[in-house]
């Protein structure tokens, strides 16, 4: 793409880049990975502070990108940044890629942590957070998790810890797209959005809700998150469409890992307008 983009611009471009490559090779979880699209735009092309030559510089922020099974726009968008070498990306999900499905850490590629068992994220970023803290670090920490994953108790643990130590320099974003797996959360456990708004308020945290797919309304609250001087952590709800993009995988269960057809991808998309 030319130098001069806007932010939804290079959302469409990372997102069509998923698209094509995924389906293509023929890689499951596109759905998980097509929802956080414009969160992990926001971040890599206005708000983290990284050196693309130099992906190991200490003082780069740091993200922990705890849906692991969906890291293929991470992928994209490190690739398009010259971080990952394109054609790990290009060739992923074949014998000539060294790249997991599930992501694993590989700093040198600006893959911080493997979570591909989903709930360690938040305590490994809590721990990157709390360390830099420590030292007098004056990098940030961010964490995208999924709002399916949050059931798991080390999550509310490593949040109670961030709370307690006031952990201000960590921002969790969480990719609220409503579905886990094969189901919609509220069928698994019978709880919403707004059960997530108050057990977060219940740690004395001030969660913001924002729409997922505003790649500038995500920009503008994470770099108010980041520059703020709160004491505790930063957490953003950010509302998503698992699936988003691609008309015939939105809110769609089974897309979880499926691959769709291409009668199904003849549907349409929605975005690009």
């Amino acid at each position: 793409m030319s130098k001069k983009f806007s932010l939804k611009d290079k959302a469409d471009y990372i997102r069509e880049n998923v698209i094509d490559i995924s389906v293509r090779n023929k890689a499951g979880h596109i759905a998980p990975s097509l929802s956080c699209v414009d969160i992990l735009t926001a971040l890599y092309y206005k708000v983290m502070d990284y050196q693309e030559k130099n992906p190991l510089w200490e003082g780069r922020d740091r993200l922990v990108f705890s849906k692991a099974h969906g890291c293929y726009a991470l992928y994209a968008i490190l690739a398009d940044k010259d971080i990952l070498p394109k054609k790990e990306w290009e060739s992923f999900y074949t014998p000539e890629s060294s790249l997991l499905g599930c992501m694993e850490r590989r700093i040198e590629y600006g893959l911080e942590a493997g979570c591909g068992s989903l709930g360690h994220g938040i305590p490994i970023a809590t721990g990157i957070a709390f360390g830099a803290k420590l030292q007098g670090k004056k990098y940030h920490t961010f964490c995208v998790v999924g709002d399916g994953e949050l059931q798991e108790g080390s999550a509310w643990e490593a949040i109670q810890f961030a709370v307690k130590h006031e952990v201000g320099n960590l921002t969790i974003v969480i990719d609220a797209n409503r579905l886990q797996a094969m189901d919609f959360i509220v069928n698994v456990l019978d709880k919403e959005t707004k059960d997530i708004i108050g057990r977060l308020k219940g740690f004395g945290l001030s969660p913001v809700i924002t729409c997922g797919h505003s790649v500038t309304a995500l920009a503008k609250n994470l770099e108010k998150a980041k520059k703020g001087k709160n004491k505790k952590p930063n957490v953003i709800i950010a509302e998503t469409i698992k699936g988003f993009g691609l008309k015939c995988m939105e809110n769609i269960p089974k897309f979880h890992f499926r691959i769709p057809t291409d009668e199904e991808i003849a549907k349409g998309k929605s975005y690009g307008n």
